[in-house]
Order: structure tokens, then sequence, then C-alpha cells
């Protein structure tokens, strides 16, 4: 499937799931008012309602990328999705229950709510598999970044997550072990542990959203028809020269001006950005210049911008020069695990600009993503808390449903 970024202008809303979710909270309570309880009917809205969920996602996943691919949501969608269609694979297993002789319809209907209130959990079990080879090959990759890189904290957030993400698993299984107690001492340990899952469930999400969102955005192939290319700075060799990931970007953004070139004859200009660091003997724009020009690139063909400090900053000053000159296709070059956390800046500026990543070692770009899946975490708290507040409210009421149903 070949989706075009930017063909929207209007950005997708989901508050279809909203309307379909209160929809079947109101058709799943007069299901269980009617006597007998017509337990197939109960599965059949339910299934029902998680394939329109899983469909409503991938819809608003196709129309965000087409509108923004660099957003939140874009990790939203597809992370929810994925959870979505697990759980609808729980309800079917449960479904397949009902033929079991041994099972009543108050067994299958306690079984079916117990599923949905122990989502989370299923989710995390279904994914452990995942969760454990994510972290191996997250540490594998961080000890030979440090055997070749040095040792550093910046070298070790691959292992500092996966202690997390193993610890987080080990530490949620230990505790929901079968707990002894009366029914309401039952109910809070559930509901505190369905908490802590949620909260699991919420960045386990957001992890799988963002690799997906990341895969989607670095396999992207933009149109010959740019204007100006920004190369987005990331520090010096001490002689002033571009470090291998500053020149891999350089050269990634090189390598389209030339196909360009020759597929459509037409001429970009290059913005390089990026101010001069203490530590720098020279600006970063005028080191990419000046490699920009050892490349055969004619100076008038090259704009620098060296006043920035961060990527934000990239964008802020770099969009100032590009409405100056009325450019209208943006492009930026940087590397393939910065390309998405770089979108969303560009976004932020106002500025449509899509991206292109140079390839890094094996061994580095794990832990890069890392980094910039943290900073992805530090943005958008307030849509992340309410985001997550939700999630957690969701819960807790499916728990206290469940023990009710079981009374």
């Amino acid at each position: 499937m070949i989706v075009k970024f930017g063909s929207l202008d209007k950005k997708p809303r989901i508050w279809n799931i909203a309307i379909i979710s209160l929809i079947e909270i109101v058709l799943l309570f007069v299901l269980f008012s009617l006597k007998p309880i017509n337990i197939s009917l109960i599965f059949i809205s339910l299934f029902i309602y998680l394939v329109l969920v899983i469909v409503l996602f991938i819809d608003a996943l196709i129309k965000q990328l087409k509108y923004n691919p660099y957003s939140y949501n874009t990790i939203y969608y597809a992370g929810f999705s994925i959870f979505t269609f697990v759980t609808l694979l729980i309800v079917a297993i449960v479904y397949s229950n009902m033929n079991n002789t041994l099972y009543t319809s108050e067994t299958v209907v306690i079984n079916l709510f117990s599923a949905l209130a122990y989502s989370a959990n299923n989710y995390m079990w279904l994914t452990l598999p995942f969760a454990l080879i994510f972290s191996i090959a997250l540490s594998v990759s961080n000890i030979f970044l440090m055997k070749h890189e040095g040792k550093s904290i910046y070298n070790l957030l691959g292992i500092i997550l996966s202690l997390l993400i193993v610890g987080g698993y080990v530490f949620i299984f230990a505790n929901n072990m079968y707990y002894s107690g009366s029914e309401f001492e039952v109910m809070l340990h559930d509901i505190f542990i369905n908490i802590l899952e949620a909260i699991f469930l919420y960045f386990e999400s957001m992890l799988i959203g963002a690799i997906i969102a990341h895969v989607i955005v670095i396999n992207y192939k933009p149109d010959y028809d740019i204007d100006f290319i920004i190369v987005l700075g990331c520090g010096l060799l001490k002689d002033g020269t571009p470090t291998p990931l500053l020149k891999a970007r350089v050269d990634t953004a090189l390598d389209f001006y030339h196909r360009q070139l020759e597929n459509t004859g037409k001429k970009l200009k290059f913005i390089t950005s990026g101010g001069q660091g203490s530590d720098e003997v020279i600006s970063e724009s005028e080191s990419m210049k000046r490699y920009l020009m050892s490349k055969g690139i004619n100076e008038e063909d090259i704009i620098k911008e060296d006043k920035s400090t961060s990527t934000y900053e990239n964008m802020v000053y770099s969009k100032k020069i590009v409405d100056e000159l009325d450019g209208k296709k943006i492009l930026y070059s940087t590397n393939n695990f910065h390309v998405f956390r770089s979108g969303l800046m560009a976004h932020r500026t106002k500025m449509r600009a899509y991206g292109i990543g140079s390839k890094t070692k094996w061994y580095f770009w794990p832990n890069a993503a890392v980094r910039e899946f943290v900073g992805l975490l530090s943005t958008h708290k307030v849509k992340q808390l309410i985001v997550l507040t939700i999630m957690i409210v969701v819960y807790v009421v499916l728990t206290i449903f469940m023990f009710k149903v079981r009374l």
C-alpha cells in the first residue's frame, strides 16, 4: 500500500470510536438485562464492535499519514489497533469455550468480563516474547556500542530500558498471583494490579506504535519536486569537519539532490542548519557548507542557518528562511533514528516538511532510537496524561463491574 504523505488537508478524528463505544456499552447493558441472557448476541455485538474499532483505527492511521505522519496520533493509532486486535483474539478464545459442557452461561459471562477486565494482563502475556527479544537485542547492541564508542550513561540507555521492561514484567506477574482475603480486599488488589498493567500497557503500546511509525517514515520516498532540503546539524570533530553521523546526513541530502536533478532537472537549495557549540571551532552550518562545496555544490545553492542549538530551533530558524524565499516543497535530512521526532518539531513550527534518513551502524541505531523514544515521552505530557488517565479509569470500572457480575 502506497500512502502519499501530505495529500490531505484535514486532520482525521476518532470521535466515531467514542460514539460506537457508547453505543456498545448501552447495547451490552440491554443484552444483560434480558432474561434469559443470550450469550451469542453478547459475543456477536462485541465481535462487531472490536472489528469496527480496528477498522476505524487503521483508517485513522492511513488518513493521519496522508495529513501528517509525524504525530503522536500515528503512534496511538498504530499501537492501540494492535492491542484491540489482541483483545479480539482473547474474546474469540472465550467464545470458543461456549460449546464446552463444563461451562454454564453464567460462567461464560464471568469469563467474558474477566477477559475484558484483565485484557492488559493478557496482552502482556501475549507480547512477552516480543518484549524479551526486544530487550535482548537492545542489550546486545549496547554491549557492542560501548565496545566501539566507550562507556557512558547515554550508551547504557538500551540496557536501562531493557531492565525496566523485564523488571516491569517480573514485578507485575509476581504480584498478580493468587491473592487471598475478603471479596473487597481481592477487588482492591486486582484494581491496583490493573492500574499498574494499564500503565505498562500504555507505554508498551507507545513503544510498539513508535516502532511502526518509525518504520513507515524512514521508508517513505518523497517526490522529486523539492525546493529546499534542510540538513540538521549534530556535532563536529575537533578540526571542524563533520562527524560521521553529520557527514551521513549531508551525504543523504547530496544523494537526493543528484537523483532529483537527474530525474526532473530541478535544482534545490541546501539549508545547512546548526549553530556553533562551545567546543566547536566553527558552526555546524559552516562545516556542512564547506563539505557540500567540496562535493561540487555551488555556494549560491547553500544557505546557512547558524543560530540553532536544538532540533526545534533547526526547524524554527530554517522555516524563517523558507518563508522569506517562498519555498513550497521542503525536505529535511537527518539520521534514520531521528526522522520521526524531527518531523514532530517541524510540525510544531507549522512547517510542512518531510524527512529522509541516513543509515547508521547497526549497534548505534537501537540505542539512539531509545533516546528518541525518551524524547517523545518528554513532550506532549498533557495529552499523554489524558490518554493514560482514561485507560486507568476504564480498567478500574471494568474490574469493579467484573466483581459485581461474580456476585
